[in-house]
């Protein structure tokens, strides 16, 4: 029986995925996408297929979606949100996903190689991401580090973790939340270029910040949706 729900599940999100990138779907909203991932299947089992596939920022997003109505109208503040951080935060790449958000920095925007000191520039980027996450507060945030493949594995997954963990203090430190904030390190486990070309081990060398509802808007998305 466990088999089988994880199977439906897969089989869910396969659709609503296909959907999503498909050019049958491309006249969708971001909104309306996020709808359809968060019904294909649920948040546990979500997770669990975003990880698996090698995202760990898609997984978080995947993993706590609602779907439906009530995903759609946080699809809807995330739009927002994505459009405002999007216009005031210089370097980073903003991506909505689902129910969710994902703001990637090049490493090299905010730390000198092999280093965890943020940069003065990039404080000045987070400075401004942060008045983002206190302008919206009703959300969580993952804050994922990456490297590429260069050196031991032990040691990519240390740097890895010291720098998510830079980013998170540098934020709390800017009146976001700790209580809103997680950090996780994936080392050289997760690349999204070639790592045998310079140019590709550039954009594995990055950070991830995930933004997701917390449980006051999914309750509030809930109670509207209805």
């Amino acid at each position: 029986m466990k088999n089988r729900t994880i199977k439906t599940a897969f089989f869910g999100i396969a659709i609503a995925s296909a959907c999503v990138i498909g050019q049958g779907c491309n006249s969708f909203t971001k909104t309306q996408k996020g709808a359809a991932i968060g019904a294909g299947a649920g948040g546990a089992v979500g997770a669990f297929i975003g990880k698996s596939a090698g995202n760990t920022a898609l997984g978080a997003i995947i993993g706590g979606a609602l779907g439906g109505t009530a995903g759609a109208l946080i699809g809807h503040k995330m739009d927002k949100q994505a459009a405002e951080i999007q216009q005031t935060v210089p370097g980073a790449t903003v991506s909505r996903e689902g129910e969710g958000i994902v703001v990637k920095f090049d490493s090299g925007i905010l730390f000198d190689v092999n280093q965890t000191a943020l940069k003065g520039a990039a404080q000045t980027n987070l400075d401004k991401l942060a008045t983002s996450l206190q302008n919206n507060p009703q959300t969580n945030i993952m804050i994922i580090g990456h490297t590429d493949n260069t050196g031991s594995d032990a040691y990519n997954q240390d740097l890895s973790v010291r720098r998510a963990e830079a980013v998170k203090a540098f934020l709390t430190s800017d009146r976001v939340s700790g209580s809103r904030l997680s950090t996780t390190g994936k080392g050289e486990s997760e690349p999204i270029a070639d790592n045998t070309t310079a140019d590709g081990r550039a954009q594995n060398r990055r950070v991830e910040i995930v933004i997701v509802a917390n449980d006051q808007m999914k309750s509030e998305a809930k109670q509207q949706g209805q």
